[in-house]
Formats: structure tokens, C-alpha cells, sequence
């Protein structure tokens, strides 16, 4: 997912209305996310699923080295020893 461009990424919901259809596309096309205002405040964000499933899969990663890591922290680890390999 490539960093947001405040002249280029950021859109009323109006506007957004409007052009939704090309706005999807772009977002597809140029991974760039799309910030959605509401009211003048950001309200949503836009992202392509392939960069959606990038992330989710990153969470993913990082939350199962964690566990990883806490585990270590505790002691509730397997010697190499008692795996039946």
C-alpha cells in the first residue's frame, strides 16, 4: 500500500458520491488508500482488497510472534529434544 497523497487522496463524501465508481477503480489501480470527510473530519478510508488482505495477513503474522514471544517469556516451550520428529 503505497503513503497517502493529501492532494490526491483525500475527498468529500459528496464528491465521493459523484465519482464513486471512478474513485474505486483508481484506488484498485494505484493502491493508493482514499480518505472519505464527512463534515470536514475524516470519516473512512478506502482500500483496495488486495491491500486489505495484505494487511489482515500482516496482523495476522505479527500477532502469532507475539504469542510466540510470550510463550518464551513464560516457559511454555518445547525442548528440540521431546519432538517427535
Amino acid at each position: 500500500m503505497k503513503p497517502i497523497n493529501v492532494s490526491k487522496n483525500i475527498v468529500s463524501l459528496s464528491d465521493f458520491k459523484i465519482k464513486a465508481s471512478q474513485m474505486l477503480h483508481d484506488v484498485k489501480r494505484s493502491h493508493h488508500p482514499l480518505v472519505i470527510t464527512q463534515n470536514g473530519k475524516a470519516a473512512a478510508v478506502l482500500i483496495s482488497p488486495s491491500d486489505f488482505d495484505f494487511l489482515t495477513e500482516r496482523i495476522r503474522f505479527i500477532d502469532a510472534v507475539q504469542m510466540g514471544l510470550t510463550d518464551v517469556q513464560y516457559g511454555r516451550i518445547v525442548p528440540d529434544e521431546d519432538l517427535d520428529i
